[in-house]
């Protein structure tokens, strides 16, 4: 009897099995692939931006007053009107203004006049002075030969006294002529009539005269929409008094307020993307880093938190950061302020300043609009001289 032993079939494996050991390493290679892609993104890409949704669009809200007193006779504008800038927004009664106006033109021509006046009296003096001369002269003569004849006893000493006497009275009369020509010539030398200190401080009162008048045209300082209008036809309104604001709907920007954790790799000049509530991403906004508030907003708030007091809690802060916008597409898709935002701002690029230079020249709202009043005011002041010179 042979005793042969067979080895035993090693068993199958069982498929189920083999099938969860390759999901469970395919599994584990993806969420390993998605670890390494995650800590690359994180440390290429989403380290190096700073994101908030703590962002509204900003913009000049340009108040509307009034830079007299006055009676509004006539309103042409209401809330959500478009109006340039030069636009007449409010009409005050001209009644008061009007006659203020001719008062002072009335002024400039008598200061005109009065003058013309005085330079016609310098002249009269000087003629005056030379008529003194000539009976100083001729007092003389009369004295020189008189004088001789006292000797031989032709005359009498009385009449050489009478002579002597009226030498004295011609001196004196020529010295009061010199300087009443003194003090003629001295309220009109050196200036003619139109830059005679009289003359011009009538000018400018006749100025401020023409200009108070044109002010009871209120227009608009800047081209924008109309907002908050609280004025009434028939109201009495003072100077200073906000009236209604006019909103530059194409100069706008965004105040974006990072925690004060976020704010460290935040340079000037830094590339910002910015999503609007309002047209979500389909219209992304881009923009530049502007500047960096001096303070959080806790520190300017009207109630700033004392945090000194013994219940004190650490509340983090936030800094607001202004955010320039593209002109273009801010044209594209108009911004309204107030409106949410949320801003990633790429801090890639590091090189820039944490401060705005004193060198650099900021953008600085400005209108002339009201220049041209003085302008116009002067040449009708200068007409009005012209017309009490005698010219045409």
């Amino acid at each position: 009897m042979n005793d042969t032993t067979n080895a035993a079939p090693a068993p199958a494996e069982n498929p189920k099995a083999s099938k969860r050991r390759r999901i469970l390493s395919i599994l584990a290679i993806v969420f390993v692939t998605a670890g390494v892609i995650w800590l690359l993104l994180q440390h290429f890409v989403l380290a190096l931006r700073e994101k908030t949704d703590d962002a509204y669009v900003a913009g000049n809200q340009v108040v509307i007053t009034s830079q007299i007193a006055g009676t509004v006779t006539a309103v042409g504008v209401t809330n959500t009107t478009h109006v340039e800038a030069g636009q007449v927004l409010l009409q005050l009664d001209p009644t008061d203004a009007a006659t203020a106006l001719a008062r002072a033109e009335a002024e400039l021509g008598r200061a005109v006049r009065q003058v013309r006046q005085q330079q016609a009296l310098s002249g009269q003096y000087d003629a005056a002075i030379a008529q003194r001369r000539l009976e100083l002269k001729r007092a003389e003569i009369d004295l020189k030969n008189r004088a001789p004849l006292v000797a031989d006893k032709a005359i009498a000493g009385e009449e050489v006294r009478h002579a002597q006497d009226a030498v004295a009275i011609a001196r004196v009369s020529l010295d009061q002529a010199l300087r009443q020509a003194a003090a003629a010539h001295a309220l009109v030398d050196g200036a003619s009539v139109q830059d005679n200190p009289v003359v011009l401080a009538a000018r400018a009162q006749y100025r401020d005269a023409w200009v108070m008048a044109r002010r009871n045209a209120i227009v608009a300082p800047v081209r924008g929409y109309v907002a908050q209008r609280n004025v009434q036809l028939g109201q009495r309104i003072a100077p200073g008094q906000p009236l209604m604001m006019v909103i530059p709907l194409d100069d706008l920007w965004i105040d974006a307020n990072f925690k004060e954790s976020q704010i460290a790799n935040l340079r000037i000049g830094q590339s910002v993307t910015v999503r609007s509530d309002l047209y979500g991403s389909d219209a992304p906004f881009h923009g530049k880093v502007l500047g960096l508030a001096a303070g959080t907003g806790g520190a300017f708030s009207l109630l700033p938190a004392q945090n000194a007091s013994g219940n004190w809690i650490k509340v983090v802060q936030r800094v607001p950061v202004k955010i320039s916008l593209d002109k273009a597409e801010l044209a594209a898709h108009p911004l309204r302020i107030g409106l949410s935002n949320t801003v990633t701002v790429d801090t890639h690029d590091r090189s820039g300043a944490v401060l705005a230079s004193a060198t650099e020249a900021p953008s600085i709202p400005s209108t002339d609009v009201f220049a041209a009043d003085l302008a116009a005011a002067g040449t009708s002041a200068d007409a009005v001289i012209a017309r009490n010179l005698g010219k045409k």
